[in-house]
Parts: structure tokens; sequence; C-alpha cells
């Protein structure tokens, strides 16, 4: 498995320890534009922008604009992109990320066709890549790296992992967990697309043996196996650090899409009811609103001492 970690900040003692370089692919649409400010003010290094027809551009009069995505790779020597295009043009975009070496590739937009996500994901696979998203709020180490479009103002450094299929829900859960003391080592907003390049399960597997690692939350929803699959994983490998759950759409209506594109129960297949069957059955307690998580949390940790 990638060692999320280490492509997102090196290791302690490496010459390039918290500096590891981002570039932006569509650095200067509205979009694009906007959450690269933010980024760089929340102090991630974004060493370089991609606009075809606007290399040799510098953004904000600072970071250089490339044409292409081996331009700015060979440039700047970035192995992580962030992608802020049209779903319509993420095929094309994710393609050459990965043909130009990028091993974590950040994909924003949301209602990308499936046929062109499972393209992506297996190139991704062939060139030894992670893909976040798409329909991702991004990824972020609290207070070192940013890598999306979450606030900054509800996370905080710590030593819980937090994994959502929300972004609304991961902003909310991490704000509940910082007012109550319990800061995050990463956040990994998975996505809300009905495919996504990491599922919660290879998520859970990138960060469970972060070494100071003392918790973990999972915000996940109705639709799909995903919730079922990481507890059934989680028993199967013994894993013990105090953890717990918020399953989103608990009172949704059986068959009637809500939110996410995967977000639909037919019949009992990806019910509220089957995801915390599942839960309980891995010793994780599942909260029935977000700001129980801290408690539930607090409970699990008191019973690990």
């Amino acid at each position: 498995m990638t060692d999320i970690f280490k492509l997102l900040r090196g290791n302690p003692g490496d010459s390039d320890y918290k500096k590891k370089g981002v570039i932006v692919q569509g650095i200067t649409g509205a979009y694009g534009s906007l959450h690269a400010k933010s980024m760089i003010t929340y102090g991630t290094n974004i060493v370089a922008g991609v606009t075809p027809g606007k290399g040799g551009q510098k953004f904000e009069d600072k970071v250089p604009i490339y044409n292409t995505v081996k331009e700015a790779v060979n440039a700047s020597g970035a192995n992580i992109s962030i992608v802020f295009v049209p779903a319509k043009f993420f095929l094309g975009a994710a393609k050459e990320a990965l043909e130009a070496g990028i091993k974590l590739l950040v994909a924003i937009p949301e209602h990308v066709p499936i046929r062109d996500t499972m393209q992506v994901l297996d190139l991704a696979n062939k060139m030894d890549a992670v893909v976040i998203g798409p329909n991702t709020p991004g990824i972020m180490i609290p207070d070192l790296i940013k890598i999306g479009i979450m606030p900054p103002m509800p996370f905080t450094a710590g030593k819980i992992a937090v994994l959502s299929k929300s972004g609304t829900l991961l902003y909310e859960i991490s704000d509940a967990l910082t007012n109550a003391g319990f800061g995050q080592s990463i956040t990994i907003g998975i996505g809300g697309d009905p495919v996504n390049g990491t599922r919660l399960i290879d998520a859970f597997n990138m960060i469970k043996d972060i070494s100071d690692l003392e918790g973990l939350v999972v915000v996940g929803e109705i639709g799909g196996d995903s919730e079922e699959m990481l507890a059934q994983h989680i028993i199967n490998i013994g894993f013990k650090k105090p953890t717990v759950a918020y399953i989103a759409g608990r009172a949704a209506p059986k068959e009637k899409r809500m939110g996410h594109a995967g977000a639909i129960v037919m019949g009992t297949y990806g019910s509220a009811e089957s995801k915390v069957s599942m839960f309980n059955k891995a010793n994780i307690p599942v909260a029935k609103r977000p700001s129980q998580v801290p408690v539930l949390l607090a409970g699990k940790m008191q019973q690990s001492d």
C-alpha cells in the first residue's frame, strides 16, 4: 500500500520534509484560482500550475504556469497534482498527469462519467499512483499541507484520522472533534461519485499503521457496501485503535437518491441498518448525530486505556 504520509510530507530528517510540491491543473480557472490561493495561504507548497495555452505566465506573480503537466513535473520535480477541470475534461487531464509521473492525484470535479473514472483508475494502478476522488473535498494533514477545497478553520493538528465520504460532514465532524480537544493527524475526503479512486478500505489501509495514531473516525453514508467491507476488514485484521463511525442519510427513504451519486438504497442493499449492524459487529459505535462523534470517541479511548 502506498505510504500516503511519505507522499505528503516525506520523512523526518529529509531535506524536503514539510516542503512537498503540488501542481494545480486548471490554476487559471475561477474555481482553480480561488482554491489555489487558499492552499497557498494555508502553507501548501504550490510549485506550478497547468493551463494549456498559458505557459510562461505566472499565477499571483509567483507560481509558474505551464502548458502541460510534463513540463510542470520536469521543472518542479513535484509528484502531487490537484485537478480543477470540468468533468468532461477530467479523463484527459488525469491521464496526462499520471503519464507525466504524478503519484498522488486529487480529483475535485464531480459527476465524472463512470467509464472515464474506470480508465483513470486502471492507469493509476499500472503507474502505482493514488487517486483521491473524483468529487472529493481533498486531503490534508492539519497545520502542514492542504490539497483540496476544505476550509481550514475546522481542522487542527492531532492524532485522530478522519475518513469521510461527505465533504460537509468532514468539516462538521472535524470541527466537533477539534472543539472536544481531538486534533486530526490526517483527513481524507473519499468523494461522492459512484466510483472513487480511493475507497474507505483503501484509505484505512493507508493510515492504519501511522505510528502515533490514537483513534479513527469513519464518516459513511447510505448506498453501496464500502462501510460493510471496511468493518469486516477491521474485524479480520484485528485493528484495535479506538474507532467510531457516523452514517449519513439514515432517515432517507429507500430507493431514492440523496445527494451523492452513490447514496441510493435498493431494498436492504446499502441501507443504514446494514452498515450500523456491521460496524457494531466490529465493536465500532455509530453516532446518531455528528456532535455525538467526539463523545463516543472519548468513551472508546477511555476503554482502551
